[in-house]
Parts: structure tokens; C-alpha cells; sequence
């Protein structure tokens, strides 16, 4: 049998309250299944929604799960900024609210392609720290800018200085820099769909097996050659191109790299 720590082995929706840290519902899951545990895409702990969790040996997959476009819903206060893009941070400015139309005029140019400078309160490394340690210890930085594609940006309501908008962006972007790029700051914040993946599907007693982890690939079943070529790492003959899943006997062995002739193991499962 293989190691307690890769088994048992899937992906775990989870529906994130407000509160807790991703880090904490990934520990809450590892006490609780006795399997190794890692997630796939954080959040913050005032936001709620999606999270992906991998167990035991499908945690060798989060890597092509962490580039797909995200859905959110905010609920922006527009009549202040704060430090960290979102309701927990020190408020730096008070500012009377842009009218409706005004707003509509913002939210244009934050369509398609945005450079979007990155919160001082998050985890990218400045110089080998974590930029959301820099800005606890009072240390001042320079953030980078990241272009993201915002694939949607919908203005649902807003009334008394509060926006709440809809949006599918692209894996890194951070929904406090559009607020502060449009002079607010989050209230609330719910991802919704990560992927294929939909909060309303939730559910953390629910393992998703290996083989369907990675819906998005088109999938290849081997034979039983094959399937020993693919363990020890050799390629086979197969006309995909792109990203397969590889199975045997229904079970996911590799996530191979094809180039119309050779199904290359990139990621072999133990």
C-alpha cells in the first residue's frame, strides 16, 4: 500500500468562510484525512468562496490549477482607500465618492489588458521577503507591476458610495488593486469559480478523484505497456498535442506533454 500521506488522494472544494486563513482550512483537512494537504490559489482571510485543496499524491497537480481564470463578486467602498486594498487595512484617504457616471468612466480603462501595481499587503517576495511581512514591520517598498487580463468587469449596483461588481480575471490578479485603483477599497470579496470548479459544488467531505482533477485535459487511455513505459518516465507514440491525461485501467498515471507524434510524462503520480 502506498504511503498514509498520499492517500487518500483528489481534490477538495471548499466554501471559505470569512475568518480563517487558506492556511488554516488546508491544516483543518490534513488533521482530518491523515494525507498530506496543500491548496491550489490562496485567499484572504476576510474573503469567502472557492478554494481549491489537494490531498496526498494529487498534490503533485496543483501546478496546472493555479493558472486558471477566477470568477469574483466585491462589494467596494469607494469613499476611502487603505493600505492594503481591503477593509482590514490602516484607511489612508477620505475622499467623496465618484458620481455613477464618473465610475463608469473608471472602470473602462480596467478592461482587457491592466497593469495593476500589487498590494504591499500580500505574498509576493521583495527582495527574498514576503512583501505583507515588509509592511508589518513598517518597511516601505516599491510593488511590482503585474499586467492582468480582465476578461469581465460588471458594475451590479451601486448606492451610497458602495459598488459591487462582478469579474473573470486572470490567475495573479489581485481584486484589491483594482479597488484602489478606482479610489475604494474591498468589503467584501467572494470567489465564485476557479476554472471549471463552481463554489456551489462544494462540498469538504467530497474527494474528487485524480483522474478528474484536471477536466480541462483531454485524456488518453493506455495500455498495459504504455502504462509501464509511462511509470518509469519514457514517452510513448500518441498524435495529441498539448497536455493529456494518461490512464490505466481508470487510474491517472501522468500529465504528459504532447507534440503530435510523443506523449512525454511531465508529471508521473506515484
Amino acid at each position: 500500500m502506498p504511503p498514509r500521506s498520499l492517500e487518500p488522494a483528489g481534490l477538495v472544494l471548499v466554501d471559505k468562510p470569512a475568518g480563517p486563513s487558506s492556511f488554516a482550512l488546508v491544516r483543518q483537512l490534513r488533521s482530518a484525512t491523515g494525507a498530506r494537504a496543500g491548496h491550489a490559489g490562496t485567499l484572504d482571510p476576510f474573503a469567502t468562496g472557492l478554494l481549491l485543496v489537494l490531498l496526498g499524491a494529487a498534490t503533485r497537480l496543483a501546478q496546472y490549477l493555479v493558472g486558471l481564470d477566477k470568477r469574483y463578486e466585491t462589494l467596494l467602498d469607494l469613499r476611502s482607500t487603505t493600505a492594503s486594498g481591503d477593509l482590514q487595512g490602516e484607511a489612508l484617504e477620505r475622499h467623496e465618492p465618484p458620481t455613477a457616471d464618473e465610475l463608469e468612466r473608471r472602470l473602462a480603462p480596467l478592461r482587457g489588458a491592466v497593469e495593476l501595481r500589487v498590494p504591499a499587503v500580500s505574498a509576493v517576495k521583495i527582495a527574498g521577503e514576503r512583501a505583507y511581512k515588509l509592511a508589518r514591520a513598517g518597511v516601505e517598498v516599491e510593488m511590482p507591476v503585474r499586467t492582468s487580463q480582465v476578461h469581465e468587469l460588471e458594475l451590479v449596483d451601486y448606492e451610497g458610495g458602495l459598488a459591487r461588481l462582478r469579474l473573470h480575471v486572470s490567475s495573479g490578479t489581485y481584486v484589491r488593486a483594482i479597488a484602489d485603483a478606482l479610489g475604494g477599497h474591498c468589503v467584501e470579496l467572494r470567489r465564485t469559480t476557479v476554472g471549471p470548479f463552481a463554489v456551489e459544488d462544494a462540498d469538504p467531505e467530497r474527494i474528487v478523484p485524480p483522474p478528474e482533477v484536471l477536466p480541462f485535459l483531454p485524456l488518453r487511455e493506455l495500455d498495459g505497456a504504455d502504462a509501464a513505459a509511462v511509470r518509469n518516465g519514457r514517452a510513448v507514440v500518441g498524435a495529441e498535442e498539448g497536455r493529456v491525461r494518461l490512464l490505466h485501467a481508470g487510474r491517472l498515471l501522468a500529465i504528459a506533454a504532447g507534440d503530435g507524434e510523443m506523449l512525454r510524462p511531465e508529471t508521473v503520480m506515484p
